[in-house]
């Protein structure tokens, strides 16, 4: 996937503190700009829901995003802390083969594959195995999101597996597995973007999506 940077819901640089909580307050206007509709739990899941960030080009186009169900996870390194039991639904824009921003090359097109490695990577990112230090988490966040990126071109074999969830209310079936750190899942929607998802706690297999009415309801949440 081309090289973006990540926003605030708000549109606005987001950074991260040690403990893994967004610095900037989240708002809605990020995703407002998206020319693609949002994905979340369907309304089955009646728990909170909350905004996470968005993600665009250098030329402010919206290409993916997440929202989050359940409680919020925490990046902690003490190994007594409890993991929050959450889910978070990552939604990408269809884009064919094009341009980079800079003309200096050529972008992939989004796929179920770019889906699948968004949600390994959030997966990882909210998480810190308790024997590691704080110094040593880059260095093992990088080498695991390079095996997430690995693990998502070669969605056919094993450890993934096929698993049928609704989506507005139409089965669709989603490549699926599981790991230490949680679940993952991908797919594609009826409405032409990609779904992926994310999480642990909550099991994947009684999970169902839909469009989101009302983004604003998951600032609200």
């Amino acid at each position: 996937m081309e090289t973006t940077s990540r926003v605030g819901a708000d549109g606005a640089p987001s950074t991260v503190t040690a403990e893994g909580v967004p610095a900037t307050r989240r708002t809605v206007d990020g995703y407002l700009k998206a020319p693609f509709p949002w994905y979340g739990l369907d309304g089955a899941f009646t728990g909170p829901r909350w905004l996470m960030h968005v993600t665009a080009t250098a030329d402010d186009t919206v290409q993916h995003g997440s929202t989050g169900h359940g409680e919020e996870p925490v990046v902690r390194a003490d190994a007594g802390a409890e993991k929050a039991r959450f889910a978070v639904v990552v939604t990408v824009g269809s884009s064919p083969v094009r341009d980079s921003d800079d003309g200096t090359g050529v972008l992939d097109a989004t796929t179920v594959s770019s889906a699948a490695w968004l949600a390994g990577s959030g997966l990882l990112d909210c998480t810190w195995p308790p024997q590691m230090d704080h110094t040593l988490r880059g260095e093992w966040l990088n080498q695991q999101t390079e095996t997430a990126f690995e693990l998502a071109h070669d969605l056919g074999r094993a450890p993934w597996s096929t698993l049928s969830l609704p989506v507005d209310g139409v089965p669709v079936e989603f490549h699926y597995r599981e790991s230490e750190f949680g679940w993952v899942l991908a797919g594609s929607a009826p409405e032409g973007v990609h779904i992926g998802a994310y999480g642990r706690g909550m099991s994947a297999y009684g999970l169902g999506f839909a469009v989101i009415g009302d983004i604003a309801s998951y600032e609200e949440s």
